[in-house]
């Protein structure tokens, strides 16, 4: 199956004509959403003392044959579709490279005492008609700056069921919006109407310890406490997989996941989220709190 860029113009058009009537902007320079105004506003990171913290690294590991990613047809968009040359491109569901598996979010699910105030903000950008990154983590209460690098309209669609959603627009290149999450929620998903091959997701978390891998499957969790922890590593497609993981201050622990091409969705907690879009019915794995 191809996406179809033509048939999800009109449900774009319509969607921002009523979000418009609501009281929503084009998603300019000042805050919205929340009205939380996430890391910015909080007082300088106090200094983290080596001596009482640990790091976390690992590798999601992938075994057997990675499924074939779908084609997404970009016709209508030929400056998106030139961003990817002659292999054109493709879905991010599933991506592996080298025995890694790419996308996962990998979080400390329990035993966090006394995190630390959200600090800083996340970024989350549009290019060449696709959300990058397409898996990221924030803090609940952190701000997340939303560009749109290309010229021509995106909207963001966070379709959140925990926090409050928001659903903006973005015309052209250079807009920047400002959004947060109140509480904690993974996975949130969003979306783009005008464009349906576009989807991300964001893992809200009430502390800084979490990591994606990348595209080796490896990730990293920096200046976490010395304790033990349970750490869960989701991922849209193979659901969630856990362990329990015990940091020393001043030491790397190692802690591996492995998939394999069979799994699908074999170790998912909690219940698929289902979100509707007008006549088409997307399902996401959620991992409960």
């Amino acid at each position: 199956m191809r996406f179809d860029y033509r048939s999800r113009v009109a449900a774009a058009l319509l969607t921002g004509v009523l979000y418009a009537a609501c009281g929503g902007s084009d998603g300019g320079d000042a805050d919205a959403g929340n009205g939380e105004s996430g890391g910015e506003a909080a007082a300088e990171v106090a200094a983290i003392d080596p001596s009482t913290v640990g790091t976390i690294s690992g590798t999601i590991n992938f075994s057997g044959d990675a499924p074939a990613m779908e084609a997404i047809d970009m016709s209508a968009e030929p400056d998106c579709a030139a961003g990817f040359g002659d292999e054109g491109p493709m879905m991010q569901s599933v991506v592996v490279n080298g025995g890694g598996l790419a996308n996962v979010f990998v979080y400390l699910s329990a035993g966090v005492m006394d995190a630390p105030a959200p600090y800083g903000a996340a970024t989350l950008d549009q290019t060449n008609c696709r959300y990058a990154p397409h898996v990221m983590g924030v803090q609940a209460g952190q701000t997340i700056e939303i560009t749109n690098s290309d010229n021509l309209l995106h909207n963001i669609n966070a379709t959140p069921t925990e926090n409050r959603g928001f659903n903006i627009s973005q015309p052209r290149a250079g807009i920047t919006s400002r959004q947060s999450f109140a509480v904690a929620e993974v996975m949130v998903p969003l979306r783009c109407d005008v464009h349906g091959w576009m989807e991300a997701f964001v893992g809200v978390v009430d502390h800084p310890y979490f990591g994606v891998s990348g595209d080796g499957g490896m990730f990293t969790i920096s200046n976490v406490p010395a304790g033990t922890y349970t750490m869960t590593a989701w991922h849209e497609q193979y659901g969630t997989m856990g362990m329990e993981v015990t940091v020393t201050a001043g030491e790397t622990t190692m802690a591996d996941f492995d998939h394999t091409g069979l799994q699908m969705a074999g170790h998912l907690v909690g219940e698929p989220l289902v979100i509707h879009h007008g006549s088409d019915e997307v399902v996401f794995n959620r991992a409960q709190q």
